[in-house]
Parts: C-alpha cells; structure tokens; sequence
C-alpha cells in the first residue's frame, strides 16, 4: 500500500499537517478584512462604461448565437468587470495580538512543512 502522494510517505503526518495549515489558514483569514472602494478603473465613476462590451457582446450573441465577435466581447466585458472588482478591493489586517499571530503563522507553516515531508518517502530504504 502507498502511503501520501504515491509516495511511502507518512499518511499521519499528511492529515497533521493538512489540519494545522487549514486552522492557521483559518485563523489567518478570520484576522483580515475586505472591503470595496470606489470604481476607478479607468477614471472616477466609470463602472457602466466598462460594462459596455459586456451588453454589445450579448446583444450580438442575441442575433447570431455563433458570433466569434460576440463571444470575444462578451468574454472581454466579463474580464474586464472581474479585474475592476479584483482592482478595487482593500485588504486590511485586523489588530491582534504577537502571540495569536505568531501562533497563526507556526500553525500555517508547520503544516506546509509536514505535509511536504510527508510526501517524501519515508525509511532507510529510501535513502
């Protein structure tokens, strides 16, 4: 039987570790906030402008269902309305304490570590 990854790995340590990334990943994502700003893509106030190829692009795949151009626009308006939201975001991090933040941190990396370990083989044999 294989062990984590194909490998002889340890199955025990990979589940270790997978836990202590998730709760330090948790713990690091419950101590950050996301808030939007103004739209301003391209200038102050410009979010109907930039939802102008999305409305032609499915205008034009109302007419003809295998428009290349339609199907262009439309992917370009929904690109373009994704990375305008994507811009505008503001991540701030929350105040607290050195010691629930390293301890955040040691979760999250400690894990990435185990479970890197885990996946190589494990034994005299490997080596």
């Amino acid at each position: 039987m294989r062990g984590a990854g194909g490998t002889e790995g340890g199955v025990a340590q990979f589940f270790i570790g997978l836990a202590m990334a998730v709760g330090g990943a948790y713990l690091l994502t419950e101590r950050v906030s996301v808030t939007s700003g103004f739209w301003s893509f391209f200038g102050g106030h410009t979010f109907g402008l930039s939802l102008l190829p999305l409305i032609v692009g499915a205008g034009t795949l109302f007419y003809d269902g295998k428009s290349r151009l339609g199907f262009l626009l439309t992917a370009c308006g929904i690109l373009i309305v994704f990375i305008g939201i994507l811009t505008n975001l503001l991540v701030y991090a929350e105040p607290t304490s050195l010691f629930d933040t390293l301890v955040l941190l040691v979760l999250l990396a400690g894990g990435i570590g185990l479970i890197a370990r885990s996946l190589e083989p494990q034994g005299t044999e490997a080596k």
